[in-house]
């Protein structure tokens, strides 16, 4: 390999597995390496550190390969200066830029280590007199000058603890036969110590959380203080709004879980009513909206970005079309943010953890495992996945945050309706031959109790 560095990796390297996911990147990328010195920790806690020799066969490959091997923590040993270069065109990174992770990162200016400002994955480097920033492809000047080396640059990953091989049941990361109670405070307590650092809560939603029911409980979040900025798309503010204007979402009575006549229309209805009043805050103050969660933001002075999809219906005026628009009116709201909590939206799940510091713990949950591993696979490393239905999961929080919380009229508790014995029963959902005399005996028998 005509073109070498030498790189060093300190922490639990073997056990969990980190030194041959460094290794593995060498090769793919077409490097080669050589082991120049290896300590070994002595006790179990102890970490090791390896110092190596990584080449390719040009200089691209060669930054491509330590960038690669960076967001590891391999750093150079001889970090140097780095090399900056001013774009030529709005919009388009100079040619070898460095391509960002959401990790601490630091560059060396002048002798000294600056520290990367808001941190963000598959961003460049911009470098601004004596500080670094990073910087979407999207909003590259002209004339910028931009980081175009892995020299001079380095990354700290998150401490990852010694680990155990060992047998054991409900090991996975993401599982829905966990103890919910428990997620519920460990959630419950991450919130209660990101406001007591003077930080905020971030919540990106889903129209699920108006669609199960929830809807009354994050009101109550909201006016406990635990909701600081909502992302959301069209469909949640727009369901919600729909909710306190009609009592549906997407034309289902909230209080007795069945679809009403003409429900269809209530959601573009309400829509109408928005945009005729010039805004959500605006119809507010008109008192056209007295309730739900977008009049409890409202009412309370917190922050919410709306930005839209192709699919949406009106959209309401509030809502960004334009989705590089929406990315940094969302970048905008993220100072300060200390936690953040995703409920039923894969798709704002997705991009919000793109733009999230690793460094801000957040936990996704959802119905759907996909969603909540989607997340780590696509570079979020420090997002925990809780699989359950988000509105016995608000509900829950609500009530461990907000212990005197109670359900109005039309908002039964999720986990039971305390609606008379005479109250119609519905029971929905593909059901085999006599499954449904079975539930119904079922329940009768319980409410005979």
């Amino acid at each position: 390999m005509k073109y070498t560095e030498t790189v060093q990796i300190t922490g639990h390297l073997m056990d969990s597995g980190l030194l041959s996911r460094v290794l593995d990147d060498v090769r793919e990328y077409d490097g080669d390496y050589s082991i120049d010195q290896f300590d070994v920790g002595h006790d179990k806690d102890d970490t090791s550190t390896v110092r190596m020799t990584v080449g390719a066969d040009d200089e691209e490959s060669l930054q491509r390969l330590l960038m690669r091997i960076q967001t590891k923590g391999a750093n150079l040993v001889n970090p140097g200066e780095p090399e900056i270069t001013e774009a030529e065109t709005d919009g388009v990174f100079p040619d070898g830029f460095y391509s960002t992770t959401n990790l601490p990162t630091s560059v060396r200016l002048g002798g000294r280590w600056v520290t990367v400002r808001n941190p963000e994955m598959d961003c460049g480097l911009l470098v601004e007199g004596e500080t670094v920033r990073t910087i979407p492809m999207s909003d590259v000047q002209a004339g910028m000058r931009i980081i175009t080396s892995a020299q001079g640059v380095k990354v700290t990953p998150p401490v990852v603890a010694s680990v155990e091989d060992r047998f054991g049941f409900m090991e996975s990361v993401v599982s829905s036969e966990k103890p919910q109670g428990v997620l519920v405070r460990q959630v419950a307590d991450g919130m209660r110590e990101a406001k007591a650092a003077g930080l905020k809560v971030l919540w990106v939603g889903g129209p699920g959380i108006v669609h199960t029911g929830a809807a009354p409980a994050m009101v109550a979040l909201v006016e406990a203080g635990y909701v600081d900025v909502l992302f959301a798309g069209n469909a949640l503010a727009t369901h919600d709004i729909e909710s306190s204007l009609y009592g549906t979402s997407l034309g289902v009575d909230l209080s007795r879980g069945r679809g009403v006549e003409h429900g269809h229309e209530h959601h573009i209805r309400a829509i109408n009513t928005i945009r005729k009043a010039g805004s959500i805050a605006a119809a507010v103050e008109q008192g056209v909206l007295t309730s739900g969660v977008m009049h409890a933001l409202v009412r309370h002075g917190k922050q919410f970005v709306l930005v839209g999809s192709v699919r949406d219906d009106g959209p309401l005026p509030d809502v960004y079309t334009d989705v590089v628009e929406g990315q940094r009116a969302m970048r905008a709201a993220l100072d300060g943010v200390g936690y953040c909590l995703m409920a039923a939206t894969m798709l704002h799940s997705v991009a919000t953890g793109n733009i999230l510091p690793a460094s801000v713990p957040l936990t996704c949950i959802d119905i759907n495992p996909a969603t909540v591993t989607k997340l780590a696979d696509r570079g979020s490393t420090q997002a925990r996945g809780i699989v359950t239905d988000v509105g016995l999961f608000v509900e829950h929080l609500t009530h461990e945050l907000t212990p005197d919380h109670t359900h109005g009229p039309g908002h039964p508790h999720p986990l039971c309706d305390h609606r008379s014995v005479s109250d119609e029963l519905w029971i929905t959902g593909p059901v085999h031959a006599g499954g449904q005399v079975t539930a119904l005996s079922t329940v009768r028998s319980l409410t005979d109790r």
